[in-house]
This record gives structure tokens, C-alpha cells and sequence, in this order.
């Protein structure tokens, strides 16, 4: 048993360092890709809810390949398919090659999926609006940019929050498909440890904690948040 224990200690003889390590990674990877996810979901709603014709049919497009396509899938897409294109436009122009980053590529597509789902998550949140709020912006002189910034995104934010906030948990741990491009995040450093040390259920076990406890963590951080968000409700 001690012996065992031992293989998840710090140094030559543990995987303790790497484990730590590859749990950076994807904590990192998530909070990366959250950004840009919830930044383009929002423009895809906002697309889709466009009076011009060819953005709403370019935005619906978009989310129904993202929502259609295995995460995997995308994720080799994006991974191998930007590096081809990207070797093919630098080659051209600057007779070089690229060669795109692991994590990089995980950002990107796993953010490619957050944000379709993101946007309808969004587009839920916008029905939720009273369209006489619009109206009475405009009546006061307000621009749309600033309808949009002091009167409508604070309530698109509370009605959004508990969809997005499912959407995040769904993100930490779709971040362990990233192992199969090579990212040294907390799935791809236990399989290893699983396979050197032959101890599978040790290592997935871990691994199985180490996901829980991030799920765990993060759920007591977002009801915090919509516990803010309506508490600022109601004393409004």
C-alpha cells in the first residue's frame, strides 16, 4: 500500500509533479477558452437575431456544424486541418511553415462548441427581455451600443447565468480530449503514469477525484454568483 501511495509523491520516484501539473494545464485551458467562447456565443446570438439575411443564415450555419460535429472530431479538425491551411498561406506568402499549438487548438475548438451552445443559451436569455425596454432606450436618446451595455446586457447576464453556468462545467471536462493532440493536461499524464506504472485504477481513480473536485469547487463558486446576481436583483 505504501508502496503504491509512493507513486503519487513529489520527485524522481512520484507522479505527484506532473499530476499538479497536468491539473494547471487544465484549469487553464478552461479558463482560457471561457472568454472566447462567451465572446463569440454572444455575436452569434446577436447574429441570429440580425435583421440582415445572410448574418442570420452564416451564424446558423456555424453553430449547427459546431453542435453537429463530435467535440473529437472538431478537436482534429481545427488541430490538423488550421495547421495545413496555416502551412499553405505561410508557405505561399513567406516560404516558411507554422506549427499550431496544442493548446492553442484545444482553445479554439473547444471554444468553437461552447460558443454554439453558448448562443442559444443567449438567444433564450434575449426572449426573456421585454422588447419595450428597446423602445424606451430609444425614446431617452440612448444609442443602441449603450442600450445594449447599461440596459440590456445586465439582465442578459442574470437570465444566461444558469445555462452558461452548465455550459462551464461541460467545458472543465471536455478539456480532457485535449489529451489525444498531445497536451500534457491531468487525462493524458495519468493515462501515462496508468501505463509506465501498470496501476490503471490508481491513476484513473485519481483522475476521477481530480474532475470531481473541480466540478465541486466550481458549482460552490457559480451558485455565489447567481446568489450575487440576485441578490443585487432584489434590492433593485
Amino acid at each position: 500500500m505504501t508502496e503504491t501511495l509512493s507513486l503519487l509523491s513529489y520527485g524522481s520516484e512520484g507522479w505527484g509533479d506532473e499530476i499538479l501539473g497536468g491539473i494547471w494545464i487544465t484549469i487553464s485551458l478552461a479558463l482560457a477558452t471561457l472568454p472566447f467562447g462567451l465572446m463569440l456565443g454572444f455575436f452569434l446570438a446577436l447574429g441570429t437575431n440580425s435583421r440582415v439575411k445572410s448574418l442570420q443564415v452564416s451564424t446558423k450555419i456555424f453553430t449547427t456544424i459546431f453542435r453537429g460535429l463530435p467535440e473529437l472530431l472538431t478537436l482534429f479538425i481545427v488541430f490538423y486541418g488550421a495547421q495545413i491551411l496555416g502551412n499553405l498561406i505561410f508557405q505561399g506568402l513567406f516560404g516558411s511553415k507554422i506549427e499550431i499549438n496544442s493548446f492553442i487548438a484545444g482553445m479554439i475548438a473547444l471554444g468553437f462548441v461552447f460558443s454554439s451552445y453558448a448562443s442559444e443559451v443567449f438567444l433564450s436569455a434575449f426572449k426573456g427581455i421585454n422588447q419595450g425596454q428597446y423602445e424606451g432606450a430609444y425614446a431617452l436618446g440612448l444609442s443602441r451600443f449603450r442600450t445594449m451595455r447599461l440596459i440590456i446586457l445586465p439582465q442578459l447576464i442574470r437570465l444566461a447565468l444558469p445555462g452558461l453556468s452548465n455550459l462551464w462545467l461541460i467545458l472543465l471536462k471536455e478539456t480532457a480530449l485535449v489529451s489525444v493532440i498531445g497536451l500534457a493536461d491531468t487525462m493524458r499524464i495519468t493515462g501515462v503514469a496508468a501505463r509506465v506504472e501498470k496501476e490503471p485504477f490508481l491513476f484513473f481513480g485519481l483522475a476521477c477525484l481530480i474532475y470531481l473536485a473541480l466540478t465541486f469547487l466550481s458549482s460552490i463558486g457559480l451558485n455565489k454568483i447567481e446568489e450575487t446576481v440576485r441578490r443585487g436583483e432584489a434590492r433593485s
